[in-house]
């Protein structure tokens, strides 16, 4: 709803505050010409907001005076926006500084407030029932050093879920409505030097606003930039790398400077290219050094500077090996530096073959991804680059080289993580344009915040390598308009907005609307990523054999780590495949708009020029608990007590008991980032040269001696040969459309199950399974012994239940307590059940399915060895050793 223009002007008359002028910003002879620090220490927490009347702090009301942040991020075509006079919100008592927080929690960001939340069956839809909606204040008092008087101040914040308000001292500064985009504030007017300064920052997270968990809270990190008054632009260096050869790479170098100052002024703006390492360490020596370029700038303006360098014999960038560079840019006046910035990138090319696909450095590079949304299971949306890293590696094991950001800008620590690990990124900006999926959601604000948006995702991320493709949108209504015409127009709008901020990545979006690709959308696109259309394939290619093809989001398989259901079918929502609200893991079954992985490679197989795949999804994530969502969620939000108590019995009655799910079927990996089976499924096609074979399903099976068990293998050899307790049951070869080996026949008997691989008749690889005995004992597995004393650093520590033989109890659910001594602390648990409900930060847990996992975080500053300590009812307890270095 729009707010009357009279009343927006009666607010800003009663919110009416005397600011004084700032004293003219004087640059400090001493000062280092650029600082960026952590401002995530010492915040003050509260759910409180007593005051909120009327809904005097909602969008409605502070749209005029939040615009006026994204004022940079209009283009020239729009309207002139500044800040309303007043101070918005400036009468509240939780914006003041002489407000008393002293009883608020006391924490350091990245925080997300849902996680810590007890699960409860009756929040609405499918968010993984956590309580991440509603109001929550920040406040944080901060020391800035009368030295600093006449510096500019900037608050940098990667992401606040959602509609933040900033006030400094009282005085409102602005904010972002959407949760996923960076932004910057300048604090310099309301700045106090040499006295004790207080940010008050307010969010509001709309019930309906999402369809998966999206956290709450300042859940990415939060900085604080001082330079002086003549500095590079936020977001000011871009980086690219027109020519390349083995020889030489003509690496531009385009720098943007704001004068803050009341003075025009004369610059010289110089740029050095180093090398950098795997630590971000520079080379010793330049690779390219530019001559100086001399700049002008009046007050109050900026001004725009390229400069042309040559790194000879180039290191270049690709997902086997990512070299990096930084580029070093220094602002000098009068021959003094007054700003200096560091922009790490890389010396890659990218283009898109309709015939041949992915081109990078001018090779055939198939994309093998998967999509993934932000939150990190048990340790919900609050950013952890190890987490991050954890997440990465294990994909990176599996053959994964690329990442769809699904459906949102990512935190900039993934891109960076990205850029030195090797991974391709598709960048995506939203879930929809102006027609909502979800009441409150991003549809809400695109009128006036899409051209915002998409600048800042386009000027934040555009100088990293991993960047291959823009995304402006997932599975948008646009797209099913009967003759495109409004969609296509508007698709053009937004692909021209990102092209205006880079012109070296191809814009796409993924789309599961088999008209998209001939309504128009094709030709102002320069790629289609379709989803969950592979009858379209052949027929696009057929249609528009100059446009390249991809998959988007492709699979939507289901399934549950370790779980089997008998009998086995092809039908891929055989209802068989379901019980307890578990799904069968042989990788047979898929949503009903989906397809099982092997049904999705047939199809792009058959397709020249097909670039590659986004799998949905590479983890599990937390809500949209598919097939188990939509009629329990329905029966939940029955507002007739008494209708809802009859489906309620009629559920138990089918032996169906209400407890929806708190995450997904999708992933790879479950929630605790434990691979299912599907895992080896896709390393056998991903990593063709690496030896490897894996059965499913486990065999331990008393219950079913004698009964038909399917064994089926999945392997990147050709042909494998089974044997049941010594007994060959023969040797089968991959004909040409299938990919995985079966043996749908077999009877159980306890023992072994031996699978032996050949490729090209050579023994390839070999795998077991083995028929366990009871869990005998605990086995603690740290995926890292040392870890670094930051206040940040994680291990995450596997919990195997095994045998007397060291086998895995496949099923085993005993209960395991833990404890830690030394410099660390216990932050998380989790098993990768769908179904369970149990607070991510209890300090025990049952075991699905043989495995647990709990996460260690170290304490700052504090050094020494850690000891974890797992016990369970019947099992001899164990101990596991860590450092803190």
């Amino acid at each position: 709803m729009r707010t009357p223009l009279i009343l927006v002007a009666l607010f800003a008359l009663i919110s009416l505050r005397v600011i004084a002028a700032s004293p003219e910003p004087v640059e400090r002879a001493d000062a280092p010409p650029r600082e960026r620090v952590s401002f995530n220490d010492g915040w003050l927490f509260s759910r409180t907001d007593a005051e909120w009347v009327l809904g005097q702090l909602d969008y409605a009301y502070s749209k005029p005076w939040l615009l006026a942040s994204a004022a940079d991020l209009f283009g020239p075509t729009s309207p002139r926006i500044t800040q309303p006079r007043g101070n918005f919100g400036g009468h509240f008592t939780h914006t003041q500084p002489g407000f008393d927080d002293s009883d608020w929690r006391k924490l350091n960001l990245p925080h997300d407030w849902g996680i810590e939340g007890a699960f409860k069956q009756e929040y609405p839809g499918d968010t993984g029932k956590l309580p991440w909606w509603g109001v929550a204040w920040y406040r944080k008092h901060f020391d800035v050093p009368a030295s600093d008087a006449g510096r500019r101040l900037v608050l940098e914040i990667d992401g606040a879920m959602a509609h933040s308000l900033v006030w400094l001292n009282g005085h409102f500064v602005g904010g972002w409505p959407y949760g996923y985009t960076s932004y910057q504030l300048d604090l310099t007017p309301f700045v106090k030097p040499g006295e004790k300064n207080v940010i008050a920052i307010r969010l509001d997270n709309p019930t309906e606003s999402s369809r998966w968990y999206p956290g709450g809270g300042l859940y990415r990190n939060v900085w604080l930039t001082k330079t002086g008054p003549i500095h590079v632009a936020h977001w000011g260096t871009v980086v690219t790398t027109p020519k390349i050869t083995a020889d030489a790479a003509h690496v531009s170098v385009q720098v943007i400077t704001d004068n803050d100052s009341a003075a025009k002024a004369s610059l010289s703006i110089a740029t050095e290219v180093f090398a950098l390492d795997a630590s971000d360490r520079k080379s010793s020596a330049p690779a390219a050094t530019g001559a100086p370029v001399s700049v002008g700038i009046e007050p109050g303006r900026q001004a725009s500077a390229t400069q042309s360098l040559v790194v000879t014999q180039p290191k270049l960038w690709s997902v086997s090996a990512p070299h990096r560079y930084v580029a070093v840019t220094t602002i000098s006046q009068d021959g003094r530096v007054v700003d200096r910035i560091e922009t790490p990138f890389g010396i890659r090319s990218i283009a898109f073959d309709a015939d041949r696909g992915l081109l990078l450095n001018g090779e055939v590079v198939p994309i093998r991804g998967v999509c993934n949304h932000h939150d990190l299971g048990a340790l919900g949306t609050a950013i952890n680059v190890r987490a991050l890293e954890r997440q990465l590696e294990i994909l990176r094991a599996m053959g994964c080289n690329a990442i769809r950001t699904s459906h949102n800008p990512p935190a900039p620590e993934l891109l960076d993580l990205c850029d030195k690990l090797g991974f391709l990124v598709m960048d995506e900006a939203f879930d929809c344009w102006g027609k909502g999926k979800n009441r409150q959601d991003y549809h809400v604000q695109f009128p006036d915040w899409h051209e915002a948006d998409l600048r800042a995702l386009v000027r934040r991320d555009r100088n990293h390598p991993s960047v291959i493709l823009w995304s402006i949108g997932n599975e948008v209504i646009e797209q099913w308009w009967a003759d495109g015409q409004e969609g296509w127009k508007l698709a053009a709008r937004l692909a021209g907005i990102m092209r205006e901020e880079d012109r070296t990545r191809p814009v796409s979006a993924g789309f599961n609307g088999e008209i998209s690709g001939y309504n128009g959308f094709q030709h102002v696109l320069d790629a289609i990523g379709y989803n969950y259309r592979i009858n379209e394939y052949a027929r696009f290619r057929q249609i528009n054999p100059t446009v390249p093809l991809f998959g988007a989001e492709t699979a939507s398989a289901l399934s549950s780590r370790g779980v089997y259901f008998f009998p086995i079918s092809d039908n891929k929502i055989d209802p068989a495949s379901r019980a307890d609200f578990q799904v069968s893991s042989y990788d047979l079954y898929a949503a009903p708009w989906a397809t099982p992985p092997d049904v999705e490679w047939r199809a792009a197989d058959a397709v020249p020029g097909y670039a590659g795949e986004f799998v949905w999804t590479g983890f599990d994530y937390l809500g949209e608990p598919t097939p188990y969502n939509a009629d329990l969620t329905n029966l939940l939000n029955f507002s007739d007590p008494a209708e809802k108590e009859r489906q309620k019995k009629q559920l138990e009655e089918l032996g169906r008991i209400p407890t929806p799910s708190r995450s997904s079927y999708f992933g790879i990996v479950d929630l605790a980032g434990f691979p299912k089976d599907r895992y080896y499924f896709y390393q056998a096609r991903w990593r063709p040269d690496l030896p490897m074979a894996h059965l499913l399903p486990h065999w331990t099976w008393p219950e079913r001696v004698g009964h038909v068990t399917p064994v089926h293998a999945y392997t990147s050899g050709d042909e494998a040969e089974l044997w049941v307790n010594g007994q060959s049951l023969g040797r089968k070869k991959l004909a040409k459309g299938e990919y995985r080996l079966r043996w749908d026949d077999v009877k159980y008997a306890p023992g072994e199950v031996r699978l032996v691989a050949y490729k090209a008749g050579a023994k390839w690889a070999e795998t077991v399974q083995r028929t366990a005995g009871p869990a005998a004992r605990l086995k603690l597995m740290p995926d890292r012994r040392e870890i670094t004393a930051d206040g940040k650093d994680l291990s995450f520590v596997t919990v195997r239940i095994e045998d007397a033989d060291g086998v895995l109890a496949p099923r085993a659910a005993n209960r395991v307590a833990f404890a830690v001594s030394g410099p660390a602390e216990i932050i998380a648990t989790d098993n990768g059940d769908p179904t369970s409900f149990e607070s991510f930060q209890s300090k025990e847990r049952a075991a699905f399915n043989g495995l647990v996992l709990v996460v260690i975080r170290t304490k700052t500053g504090e050094f020494g060895p850690i000891t974890l300590r797992a016990t369970s009812p019947g099992l001899a307890p164990t101990e596991v050793s860590l450092t803190a270095k």
